[in-house]
């Protein structure tokens, strides 16, 4: 049983103010309101004010200039993808755009892991893939799953792929409880990832191309049609 969150007023201040940010209710580069009027305005004290304008300094969505103010930061040509389980929260439209990265690099990193893969990395994602059957929960297979794709990264050689690898996860992992789809059977599951293991095993690097190609499209299609479905039930 998970503990549930107890949202401060700080928490509470910052989740509005991102909110309005990101659906376009301050403009890229437009300045704040004084920091006064803004804390009447929500019911605040300044203190209160600023420690929320603080942690959205650090998210990536404001910059406050010493005697200048508060600006909105141009995000979407500045920010990185650090911001984009934000993004997701804010709007699942943008899974749509995780999802076409994630087609093309994933591919790309099966391509590269069969052609760099040691003995000890071949010898593991199967270990991994074995996981994945056994795990005993939609959760447990959707997480062993992603340790597959973890592995693959690192297999590459190329730290920038692990890096990138976690970062698309970190994008929707907060929301994976919609996207279980391709998770509830778990032998399923470990048919559909098969292949790309199979094929980084012996080291060829066209068949892993093609069956990570298949595995992440035939993937993102459940997910996306448990999100429409999700969506029309509401």
């Amino acid at each position: 049983m998970e503990t549930l969150p107890r949202e401060t007023i700080v928490d509470v201040l910052e989740g509005r103010l991102r909110e309005e940010i990101l659906a376009g209710r301050h403009a890229a580069g437009s300045y704040l309101p004084p920091e006064r009027e803004l804390a009447d305005g929500y019911g605040v004290t300044r203190t209160t004010l600023k420690h929320a304008f603080g942690r959205l300094v650090q998210a990536g969505l404001l910059e406050t200039r010493h005697g200048v103010g508060t600006r909105v930061r141009d995000f979407a040509r500045l920010g990185g993808a650090d911001l984009l389980p934000m993004l997701v929260r804010h709007s699942p439209d943008w899974l749509g755009e995780i999802f076409e990265v994630r087609r093309s690099v994933g591919a790309l990193i099966a391509e590269r892991a069969a052609m760099r893969a040691t003995a000890g990395q071949r010898a593991e994602l199967r270990t991994l893939l074995d996981a994945v059957r056994e795990a005993d929960s939609a959760d447990a297979v959707q997480l062993a799953d992603v340790e597959v794709h973890r592995a693959l990264a690192r297999a590459t050689g190329n730290r920038v792929y692990a890096l990138l690898t976690n970062t698309l996860f970190n994008a929707y992992l907060p929301v994976r409880k919609q996207l279980a789809g391709p998770f509830q059977d778990a032998e399923a599951a470990h048919a559909r990832l098969e292949p790309v293991v199979d094929a980084v095993e012996v080291g060829d690097a066209p068949a892993a191309r093609s069956a990570a190609d298949a595995y992440l499209s035939a993937t993102e299609e459940i997910m996306l049609d448990g999100l429409r479905t999700a969506g029309d039930a509401k």
